[in-house]
């Protein structure tokens, strides 16, 4: 099969390259699938899961990418909830080969069955951005109505579900962003925009609850926001300034296919919109990979037609 490789740490996005890889292989509860559509985070060339297994053993050349869209091709022995040709999304194992070729091996458990009318390209840039926003605004900021939540890098493919999601739940939402996002961020849902560019995050005043998908300088500020009692959650990095009486975390996204499911019927009910972008075949991955998008949109890889 072909897919996208990378063989050298510290080559980064030069090292990667189209090459021939062989067919994977479906351990016990995996199914193979046949991707039409992948995603992949930009930093995860420097995650060392990237490079070695659960053992500490290394893995390279390695194949990146963990989000997918595509149809089950194979049942691993013991897999069950899932037959040969269903369309199904979800997330691939951060330590295993990833969604970036034409077939790959997924837990069965990772993946959840997608509508008909949901579009791969559409499918493939929901997996990691909306369990993501999803669990830090609701599983670890348990962001309840009425509550005021200031979310920055709210035009990026966690914030802007982020901002859909907060909205929805009754929430006040103020979201931080380029100048550039304005429109189409408060076209989202967000009450107050705040340009990063020309103002301080700090201007957004008192917050229940504060998403993080920045980090840096503007992590640090938006701390001193946090009411007592509310909770700084980032995804960007560990927090090292903290509320004077609050929470604050840094987690990982997990894996629900619960979630996936109820977040694939928001998209078909049109209470989810998801930002896409440039829309590249494999060949054209590593360029993807490197350019940074001109307007708002996670930048999506068809693998098949």
């Amino acid at each position: 099969m072909r897919a996208v490789v990378a063989r050298e740490r510290d080559a980064g996005i030069d090292g990667l390259t189209l090459a021939d890889m062989p067919y994977p292989h479906a351990a016990e509860n995996d199914v193979i699938v046949r991707v039409h559509a992948a995603g992949f985070t930009r930093g995860e060339l420097d995650w060392p899961a990237t490079w070695t297994d659960r053992a500490g053993r290394d893995r390279a050349p390695s194949i990146p990418g963990h989000e997918l869209s595509g149809v089950v091709a194979e049942l691993g022995y013991g897999t069950t909830g899932l037959t040969v040709g269903q369309r199904v999304f979800g997330l691939t194992d951060w330590a295993r080969n990833g969604s970036l070729a034409e077939f790959t091996a997924v837990e069965a458990r990772n993946l959840a069955p997608l509508p008909a009318d949901v579009d791969h390209t559409v499918a493939a840039a929901l997996p990691i951005s909306g369990l993501t926003a999803w669990q830090g605004l609701f599983d670890h900021a348990r962001l309840t109505v009425g509550q005021t939540v200031l979310i920055t890098g709210a035009a990026g493919g966690v914030g802007s579900i982020a901002v859909q999601l907060a909205r929805e739940a009754g929430a006040v939402v103020i979201a931080a962003g380029r100048a550039r996002d304005r429109e189409i961020v408060s076209g989202l849902g967000a009450r107050t925009f705040l340009d990063l560019d020309a103002e301080d995050v700090r201007d957004a005043g008192e917050v229940d609850v504060v998403f993080d998908v920045v980090g840096g300088d503007v992590l640090a500020r938006s701390a001193e926001l946090v009411r007592p009692g509310g909770t700084l959650v980032s995804v960007a990095m560990p927090p090292e300034v903290r509320p004077a009486d609050g929470r604050a975390l840094y987690f990982v996204v997990e894996p629900d296919r619960v979630r996936l499911a109820d977040l694939a019927q928001r998209v078909r009910d049109g209470r989810l919109r998801l930002l896409v972008g440039d829309v590249r075949p494999l060949a054209e991955a590593a360029g993807g990979w490197a350019r940074r998008p001109a307007a708002p949109g996670r930048t999506i890889i068809q693998v098949a037609a």
